[in-house]
């Protein structure tokens, strides 16, 4: 489960200490599967079901990475009260342990907002549309616990602000993310020019350049590496999961990913057994203090005001 660091123009809780939330998140997520898992495991054995043969799941390794070894943070009892929510188990038990599992994912999706909006002081006020938002758990629940979701960031360049694309950081390079998608089965056909053609059936409509909002993100995220003395690739995606992009080899920097070899592209990064990395966490940390942040001092634990942080 990819970890959500920035969320549009909300303060997060990895600003405070990112170095610390990346592992813990791990930690975490680990211990409340378990809780979870011997909740579950327990109902049915009071029902008397038969138990289910032992599942395997990536969301650890058995053992700490160097990373947690390092800072001293791999441990085993509860997390901090603040930060053990979602605590209630689903209101509907599950059959299979894979219901299980998406029942857990989605409370831990919860969490994740939580994170990505607030810190123990501070809060943003939080868009009840995100909870919806399959291209975020796109993002959150398809990728390894060790890539880091920037999603739809709000930069500070100079004095003013620049909505970037998705940025996803994994152990090895940075990946800016841009979805040209739209109806099944569509073909989006590249130009140099300020707008793009989509057919999908009979129907035809112009569509802005992705590639111009991709260069901005890349653009912004090598000056903040540059600045910080980061040596950490960047790669541009046009992503189409569910049609195709003609590009014509336009944009020969840009990787584009359609119905043809999107499961191709998407199993690589999937199966990615790579552990947290200090390039990357150090990178994280550099795109976080160059993001805007909008919020109030918390009242009750969701409210946010209009106060902006850099």
């Amino acid at each position: 489960m990819g970890q959500l660091l920035k969320l549009r123009d909300y303060i997060s809780r990895y600003e405070t200490d990112v170095y610390h939330y990346v592992p813990e998140f791990i930690r975490l997520k680990q211990w409340q599967w378990e809780q979870a898992k011997a909740r579950w495991e327990a109902e049915r054995d009071a029902a008397g079901a038969q138990r289910e043969p032992e599942e395997t799941w990536d969301f650890l390794l058995d053992k700490p990475s160097w990373w947690e070894r390092l800072t001293k943070r791999w441990r085993r009892g509860p997390a901090p009260a603040d930060e053990e929510e979602p605590a209630a188990g689903p209101t509907v038990r599950a059959a299979t342990v894979e219901e299980l599992k998406r029942q857990f994912l989605d409370e831990l999706f919860q969490l994740q907002l939580k994170w990505a909006s607030s810190t123990v002081t501070y809060a943003s006020l939080l868009d009840d549309a995100l909870y919806g938002d399959e291209t975020l758990k796109y993002f959150l629940q398809r990728f390894p616990d060790t890539y880091l979701c920037f999603y739809q960031p709000v930069a500070v360049a100079g004095k003013a602000l620049v909505e970037l694309e998705t940025v996803i950081l994994t152990p090895t390079a940075a990946w800016c993310i841009a979805f040209v998608e739209g109806k099944r089965n569509n073909v989006v056909i590249a130009s140099a020019g300020r707008f793009w053609t989509e057919r999908a059936g009979t129907e035809e409509t112009k569509r802005v350049n992705p590639v111009v909002s991709l260069r901005r993100t890349e653009q912004v995220l090598s000056d903040v590496f540059q600045k910080q003395g980061i040596d950490w690739p960047i790669h541009l995606v046009l992503l189409n999961r569910y049609g195709y992009i003609d590009h014509g080899h336009l944009f020969p920097f840009v990787h584009y990913i359609d119905k043809r070899n999107y499961e191709q592209w998407f199993s690589r990064l999937r199966r990615s057994a790579l552990p947290l990395r200090h390039g990357q966490l150090k990178a994280a940390q550099a795109l976080l203090g160059h993001c805007a942040s909008f919020y109030g001092r918390r009242l009750d634990g969701n409210s946010g005001g209009e106060e902006r942080q850099q």
